[in-house]
């Protein structure tokens, strides 16, 4: 008799070329996204006169610092221009496909893959970028490396890479009116804590993620690594293959109906034993805001802001009072009510056309009380969205309809949070600076900004959507 195997287990196992002494394995890749980030790692090919191992398994993506204004003129940086002129070199150079600024399916990297069927099931997929663990959602394992480890799969196609333990987070219930995957992800990071997963690999499991659609499982895997895990998965089931069928990458006729028979086979066998086992309650889970300066200083937003002084240890106090100090919140006020400066809604954790239609569920007919940007995660979802009149919601409440790229998530092409202001933000991360030098970040869902540009403060969404139809 064979042991159970996870999801984690056979997709490792039909990958793993090698193994060492110490246990790190070996692993074939295959996908490699790069972006215009990614020069650091080029450059040391070519110091080494070396060339890509797998050019047609390298794909390119402009995101991380392209601007969201004025697309289509020069880039005003020249520093950024630069970047975004060197990937396109490097593209031609190698003969990797690239989605450039040129490109009518451009967006951001953990958007764009998924879109075009390049995300499969049973893959492994690695990226210079943190939450490449978004991918997992089509049961694929995905995760983010370094400038060197880059390098090095372009050079080999492989990685060598520990396997992490594993862990299921199983979610069960049914969700109430204007909660979704965002507010599941900070539910359990807030429990567990930002080191709550560290070193395991997540399954995520449980009615709630089987009705998930495949929009949220890209939300929830995106925030894994957030809570300290290396990455997320959910294993294929019928919702990932009705939602992979004519993609443009995705396998077609016969080769598709062979594919989905694999792909169902990758779910974690019955009696397959896990490292951590967590089960959360949906009944539990309420929309959610971030107040501190980790996503784990996560509440429901009917919630009040933590007092360092009823802290269980001294360690803790101290860092509650200096989140506090940087956020600019008195303790012991109620989240709900504190006044936003401006509004986001974008990066590659909540801007598919789900939650494009989930914000705009609450803008329509209302007016934003401050400033705001949405920015979707594709070309083609920019075009969606248009052609179903979003993009005209949110200009009529007040906020920037702009371009796709990563934005003001991580401030790095002119899209940011002056200082001090205070943005609630679908992004993923609120770190001290991430949106900008002194900028404040509370996190939350789309729907949740949504309702925070209609109040001007931190709001709950669930009085707004009173007789509304929920997307």
């Amino acid at each position: 008799m064979t042991t159970p195997r996870t999801l984690l287990d056979k997709v490792w196992a039909a990958h793993e070329i090698a193994v060492r002494d110490d246990g790190t394995s070996l692993l074939f890749i295959d996908r490699h996204f790069v972006h215009e980030g990614s020069h650091h790692a080029f450059r040391k090919l070519a110091e080494r006169g070396m060339s890509l191992a797998e050019p047609g398994l390298t794909f390119g993506v402009a995101d991380h610092y392209v601007p969201t204004r004025g697309r289509g003129a020069p880039i005003a940086d020249a520093s950024i221009a630069r970047m975004v002129r060197t990937l396109d070199e490097n593209a031609a150079r190698h003969g990797f496909r690239l989605y450039g600024l040129d490109d009518s399916r451009q967006g951001i990297v953990h958007v764009v893959g998924p879109e075009q069927g390049l995300t499969l099931p049973g893959t492994t997929i690695v990226c210079g970028d943190s939450h490449t663990s978004t991918h997992g959602a089509l049961g694929a394992i995905a995760f983010g490396i370094g400038a060197t480890e880059v390098a090095h799969v372009l050079a080999t196609q492989t990685i060598w890479q520990k396997k992490p333990a594993r862990m299921r987070i199983v979610v069960d219930g049914r969700l109430g009116p204007g909660v979704g995957a965002k507010d599941v992800a900070l539910a359990w990071i807030g429990e567990l804590g930002a080191d709550g997963a560290r070193g395991h690999a997540i399954e995520y499991a449980g009615s709630v993620v089987r009705d998930l659609s495949v929009e949220g499982r890209l939300t929830l895997c995106n925030l894994s690594i957030e809570g300290g895990g290396r990455l997320g998965m959910v294993a294929p089931d019928g919702t990932t293959l009705a939602w992979l069928a004519g993609r443009p990458e995705a396998p077609t006729g016969s080769a598709f109906d062979r594919a989905c028979e694999e792909w169902l086979a990758l779910a974690s066998d019955p009696d397959a034993a896990f490292d951590r086992d967590i089960t959360l309650s949906a009944d539990a889970i309420a929309p959610i805001v971030t107040w501190g300066t980790s996503p784990e200083d996560a509440l429901p937003i009917t919630a009040r802001i933590p007092d360092p002084s009823l802290a269980d240890d001294p360690a803790r106090a101290e860092r509650i009072r200096a989140a506090l100090d940087y956020m600019g919140l008195a303790p012991g006020r109620p989240l709900e009510g504190t006044p936003v400066d401006r509004v986001f809604i974008g990066s590659c954790t909540n801007s598919r056309i789900e939650d494009l239609r989930a914000a705009a569920a609450v803008l329509a007919g209302r007016r934003a009380k401050v400033p705001g940007m949405v920015s979707p995660g594709s070309s083609l979802v920019k075009v969606q969205a248009e052609e179903e009149g979003l993009d005209r919601i949110f200009v009529e409440a007040g906020l920037d309809w702009v371009a796709s790229g990563c934005s003001m998530c991580v401030g790095m092409n002119g899209d940011i949070v002056a200082p001090g202001e205070r943005c609630a933000s679908t992004t993923n991360r609120n770190f001290r600076g991430r949106q900008g030098p002194g900028a404040r970040t509370h996190l939350m869902s789309p729907a949740m900004v949504a309702a925070a540009a209609v109040a001007g403060t931190l709001a709950d969404v669930r009085p707004m959507l009173d007789g509304r139809p929920v997307p």
